[in-house]
This record gives C-alpha cells, sequence and structure tokens, in this order.
C-alpha cells in the first residue's frame, strides 16, 4: 500500500509531489532537516558563485591565488566540480580555468576527481588549447594515474577530432598508452566512439579493421559499430560479425538495428527486430520505442507515433523526455502545433520537465514561419520554468531578432545570457554586434563587447574590427583605449588613430 501512494505521488506533477510530501511528513525534526538541506544547498551555490566570480575576474595567476585565499572557501572536490561545470557553461576563459585548476592541484595531499579533470580537459579542448591538454594528463600521471579514465581518452579525442584529421586523431590515441593503467580494448572502444561521432561512420569501421587485430572487439565494440548507420546493411553486417565471433547481441544491440531501420524508412523490419527481442526474453525499453516513434514520424504517422507512447506502458516501459520529444518533433514537421503543444503539457503532467531540445523544436518552426512573436513567448516560457536556453535555442531568437531589427529584444536576450550564463556568447555575439552596427547603436555595442571581454571571451575578428570603425569614425578616441586595454589580455590590441587620417580611411572601409 506504502509503495503504490509513493508511485501515485511520483507520477503526479511537481507541485503535487511537493505537497504529497509535506503532507505525510508531520514531523517537526523533517522539516527542521529539510530547511537545514535548503540552507546549505544555498551556500553551496553561493560559494561557486564566489570562486567562479574569482576566476573570471582574475588579472594574473598570483591575483587568483591571493583572492581565493582571502576569500577563505574551502575548496572542496564537490565544490570545484561545481565551479568547473560553471566555467564549461558558461564558455568562459579557459586560461584562467586552468590556472584554479593547477592551483587547486598543486596543494599538498589533494587530488582532483576524474570528473573534474574530464571538465578542464572539455574547456581547452574547446579552446584548441592540446598543447595545455598533454601537459595536465602528463602532470596527473605523476600524482595518480587512474584519474585517467577512457572518458577522458574520449573527451580528448573528441576534441581533437572536431579540427583534426583522422590519421592525428589515431596517433592522439596512441599517446594514451604511455598515460593510463589499461591501455585495452576499453581504450579502442573510446576512439571508435569518437570517430562515430566526430567523423563518419566509414572512418571509424577503416579503423576498427585496421586496429582488431590488437584490441579484440567485445560487446561493447559492436554496438558502438552498429549505432548511427544511415544503411541499414552495414549495421546488418556488424551484427552478422558479432554472431559469428560468438558475442551475444544485448538490448543495446538490437535497439541499433531498431534505430537504423527505422531511420532507412524500413519500419516492417524494425517491428521485426523488436518481435526477437521478445522471444528471446529481452524486454524492449525506451530507447527502441523512442527509435520506432521517430521512424513513424518519418513515414508520416504522427498518431500512431503518439499512440506507441500510451502503448509501451502496456509493457512497463515509460515515456521519457526524449520519447515526448520524439513525438513532438512529429507534430512539429506536420505543422500541428496545437498537438504538439498537448503533448509538452502531457509531459508537464506526468512530472517530466521539457528540456532545451524540447523548446528547440518550436524554435525552428517560428523560425521558418518568422515568427518572432511566438518564439519570444516561448523563451518567456521557457526561462519562467527554469529551463535554460542552449546555444541552438539563442541562435533562433537572435537570427529573428537582426531579421526584423528587434534591437531591444537582442539586448534583453543578451543581458539573459551574461546574467544566467548560458549560451555561446561567440556565436550569439557575432549576429548580436551585426545587428547593432547596422541600426546604429554603437553605445549598445560597446557596452555588449565589453561585457563579453570581461567575462573572459575574445569576440570575433569581423566584430572587432567593425566597431573599431565604427568607434574611430565616431571620434571615440577614450572608448578605443579602453577596449585595446580589454582586449590586451587576449594578446590582441587596437591602434588608436592619432589624427584624422585614420577616419577618412575607415570612411572608405564602410562605404566600400
Amino acid at each position: 500500500m506504502i509503495l503504490k501512494r509513493l508511485s501515485l505521488a511520483l507520477r503526479s506533477s511537481p507541485q503535487t509531489s511537493v505537497r504529497y510530501a509535506f503532507s505525510q511528513t508531520q514531523n517537526p525534526h523533517s522539516l527542521i532537516t529539510h530547511h537545514r538541506y535548503l540552507s546549505s544547498s544555498n551556500h553551496e551555490n553561493d560559494d561557486v558563485e564566489t570562486v567562479f566570480h574569482i576566476i573570471t575576474s582574475s588579472t594574473s595567476p598570483q591575483n587568483l591565488q591571493d583572492s581565493l585565499k582571502s576569500s577563505q572557501t574551502f575548496l572542496s572536490n564537490d565544490l570545484i566540480d561545481k565551479v568547473l561545470k560553471r566555467v564549461r557553461f558558461s564558455h568562459s576563459n579557459p586560461l584562467k580555468a586552468l590556472e584554479f585548476f593547477k592551483y587547486t592541484n598543486n596543494r599538498r595531499g589533494f587530488y582532483h576527481t576524474s570528473y573534474s579533470l574530464d571538465t578542464m580537459l572539455y574547456i581547452l579542448g574547446r579552446s584548441r588549447k592540446f598543447d595545455h591538454i598533454w601537459d595536465i594528463l602528463i602532470e596527473i600521471r605523476k600524482k595518480d594515474r587512474c584519474l585517467i579514465t577512457p572518458r577522458t581518452i574520449q573527451v580528448v579525442l573528441a576534441r581533437i577530432a572536431k579540427v583534426c584529421s583522422v590519421r592525428m586523431t589515431v596517433e592522439s590515441f596512441k599517446k594514451f598508452k604511455k598515460l593510463v593503467p589499461n591501455f585495452d580494448t576499453t581504450a579502442f572502444n573510446a576512439l571508435l566512439r569518437t570517430l562515430c561521432q566526430e567523423k563518419s561512420m566509414a572512418d571509424a569501421k577503416n579503423v576498427y579493421h585496421s586496429l582488431k587485430d590488437q584490441y579484440p572487439p567485445n560487446l561493447q565494440t559492436f554496438n558502438i559499430l552498429m549505432s548511427g548507420w544511415k544503411s541499414s546493411e552495414e549495421a546488418e553486417s556488424f551484427f552478422k560479425e558479432m554472431e559469428e565471433m560468438g558475442v551475444k547481441p544485448d538490448v543495446v544491440s538490437y535497439n541499433a538495428l531498431v534505430d537504423v531501420y527505422c531511420k532507412s524508412i524500413e519500419i516492417k523490419k524494425a517491428y521485426d527486430v523488436i518481435q526477437k527481442m521478445r522471444d528471446e526474453d529481452l524486454s524492449p525499453d525506451v530507447f527502441t520505442y523512442t527509435s520506432l516513434i521517430g521512424g513513424l514520424g518519418l513515414i508520416g504517422q504522427p498518431d500512431k507515433a503518439r499512440e506507441i507512447l500510451r502503448e509501451m506502458k502496456e509493457y512497463g516501459c515509460y515515456p521519457d523526455v526524449a520519447a515526448y520529444n520524439a513525438a513532438i518533433r512529429n507534430f512539429c514537421i506536420s505543422k500541428r502545433l496545437g498537438d504538439a503543444y498537448s503533448l509538452m503539457d502531457e509531459m508537464v503532467s506526468k512530472g517530466l520537465s521539457p528540456n532545451a531540445t524540447t523548446y528547440n523544436l518550436f524554435f525552428r518552426i517560428f523560425y521558418w514561419a518568422n515568427d518572432l512573436r511566438s518564439s519570444w513567448s516561448l523563451y518567456l516560457r521557457m526561462m519562467e520554468t527554469g529551463c535554460l536556453p542552449n546555444t541552438q535555442s539563442c541562435m533562433f531568437l537572435i537570427r529573428l531578432c537582426k531579421r526584423q531589427e528587434k534591437v531591444e529584444m537582442a539586448i534583453c536576450l543578451w543581458n539573459d545570457m551574461v546574467g544566467r550564463g548560458f549560451g555561446s556568447y561567440i556565436l550569439v555575439s557575432d549576429v548580436l554586434f551585426d545587428l547593432l552596427c547596422d541600426m546604429g547603436k554603437l553605445e549598445d555595442a560597446e557596452k555588449c563587447f565589453l561585457q563579453m571581454v570581461e567575462k573572459g571571451h575574445k569576440p570575433s575578428n569581423v566584430s572587432y574590427r567593425r566597431i573599431k570603425v565604427l568607434m574611430e569614425l565616431a571620434k571615440k578616441k577614450e572608448g578605443l583605449q579602453n577596449l585595446s586595454e580589454k582586449m590586451a589580455v587576449f594578446g590582441t590590441s587596437m591602434k588608436v588613430p592619432d589624427n584624422d587620417d585614420n577616419l577618412d580611411e575607415s570612411s572608405q572601409l564602410v562605404s566600400s
């Protein structure tokens, strides 16, 4: 009876669940404990923001160390994990974050967590600071090489593969042989997963065949190689090779087949695989049904896909956010926004919170319809629910603002980004500065430019040059000098014009 009541509470809306929990908790000591938990949580968040501000506003490594010491904040592993996560999602200056990482790592008796290490490597890799990555890994190997895990390998290789060739990615993989405790098939699988995600399935296939004798494939190897193909023949060939090697397929293996059949619009084959799973006493999971929902959408059957959300519950499998997103996407493609919104409301009623991907499905439709009003209403709803937009969300909005020349909305979005720490400043700022310069809003452009620099982000060279030219035309020598000083931290400075000759040259640039 207790389990049933708990289940009902969990399946209700979040607000109902909270009310239910408190109605069942009459013990005053429990309420005191809850209050203490909230106070502790708020204190931890304050510490994260304090340290984050110290990192982003530091002017030198020594200044960073002095500020951290004077703050008297206890730098625990948990706090450092959260601070680096904050740095990652705010796209802050990677080199300042590196100084913080080094400072904490050099403390006597202190060891970073694998999460902190991987996050720091991701931050550096995103900014292409590959030399710093290898320096950190060598230092960590000396201190505790167990922190370098297969996930670490994948994090590093993923950033390298984004900008380098397959050959260089494989060479980087081989460097890990001297860094990790066990350089085996698990490490090889990290390489294959990276190639599948960042390069192409064909590249992963070629590397697999060239190195499989050195790293005997296992179940995970084949699951990686079967996932992501657009051609069902390739996935089937790996499935056949797996069976020939005596490797027994699991739910993930079958899910890979279902997914490729759905993407290639072979829905009957997908249903056959699901039936085979049941015959082998393997229960299809939420990933199986999510692929099926997506496949039905591709053949123009969004209503049948919606029925899958209900039918899967009969088999004891409940839809998650991704499953609902797949169903919502089908209705968005069919331009049935009423049904799509209805599904999003159903998600909330089931205690599921729509994520940025959910909202982006609608933003995409509104963007192509040039509907800024609906986009902005959705954005406000998104922010009210506590779901922060991601970079794609911001790009849909800022491009619409530019297209319709809505300066106030664009600046409002930018201020939210700066204040809440979401989205890519670099990508969004390029569009924002174009809009502000086109509309003659030089003061706003200068303010946003300085906000970006103070957050530790270097504006693109195109935006940089355009604002510089406009400031020269406006004869804002003091403003130019201020920007030059701010940009010096990136190793870039602007030469302030000494006479009006430079202004004539600027005029030619603008008119050309």
